[in-house]
């Protein structure tokens, strides 16, 4: 097994787990405690896992929120499949919401050049990758912004958007699971998320299987609000089909490049 692999073994076992163990990654790959420590380091570095005594614990497990370089360095294959996949929803004309979040960010990178768009934003980022764009109107949401994430939060933002209304909001999300709906680490971000889904006709969740099953601090919306989501075929076969089920009934589901997620349908 190649580095890389061992390396994404490991943090699926702690996903899974909730916690890896030095001695037990030693027997289960057949390799030195000491190989394992600098594996834990290179996840460490990364943003993935945070190590404690003994082991190792998931991000997600400690309310941590890595910073966007973090964020972006991981997932980067399905991020990316995830973004192109999102494209096939964006109208041909009209308005659209771009929220903070690195899959948003790459779906920005790659919208259409042939279609007149107005794009509301609250990620400078984003504002950036667009602005010298002819075919978009760029709409930048202004407010304090939180150095981890990039993005514009607080009382700007949030009167900004209660005077906006566009036709489909594509969303990023900290986490996603049937009991506690749409979550985030901050307050402040989620209260900006959630007049982002509000302003929207339609809802759209962009979220790599990383995503899904994990509740943070801050909830920002249900299942309910959801009109589609985009994830990947790495997502659990089981709760795949929950998510399915879960209402409204004509949400869709959409795991691009086959798996659980098939084409979309309702359910």
């Amino acid at each position: 097994m190649y580095a890389e692999e061992r390396h994404w073994a490991i943090l699926e076992l702690a996903r899974k787990e909730g916690r890896v163990d030095v001695a037990a990654l030693a027997s289960r790959f057949d390799m030195t405690t000491e190989t394992v420590r600098r594996d834990l380091t290179v996840l460490e570095r990364r943003g993935v896992l945070r190590r404690v005594h003994g082991g190792a614990i998931p991000v997600e497990r400690l309310g941590f929120e890595p910073n966007v370089p973090a964020r972006d360095s991981v997932m980067t294959a399905e991020k990316n499949r995830i973004a192109k996949a999102a494209l096939e929803l964006v109208p041909d004309e009209g308005a659209i919401l771009l929220d903070a979040g690195t899959t948003v960010a790459r779906m920005a990178n790659i919208l259409p050049v042939d279609r007149e768009l107005t794009v509301v934003t609250h990620s400078p980022t984003t504002a950036l990758t667009l602005s010298g764009r002819g075919n978009i109107t760029l709409m930048l949401v202004g407010g304090r912004l939180r150095g981890r994430t990039l993005a514009a939060v607080d009382g700007w933002a949030l009167h900004a958007l209660g005077d906006i209304y566009v036709d489909v909001a594509f969303m990023a999300t900290n986490g996603l699971s049937l009991e506690r709906g749409l979550t985030t680490p901050d307050s402040a971000e989620s209260m900006v998320k959630r007049a982002a889904i509000s302003a929207a006709r339609r809802t759209i969740v962009l979220a790599d299987h990383t995503k899904i099953g994990n509740d943070h601090f801050a909830r920002f919306g249900d299942l309910a609000d959801v009109d589609t989501l985009i994830t990947d075929d790495g997502i659990d076969e089981q709760v795949a089909e929950e998510i399915r089920r879960a209402p409204p009934q004509h949400s869709a589901f959409r795991t691009p490049g086959g798996g659980p997620g098939g084409t979309p349908h309702g359910g």
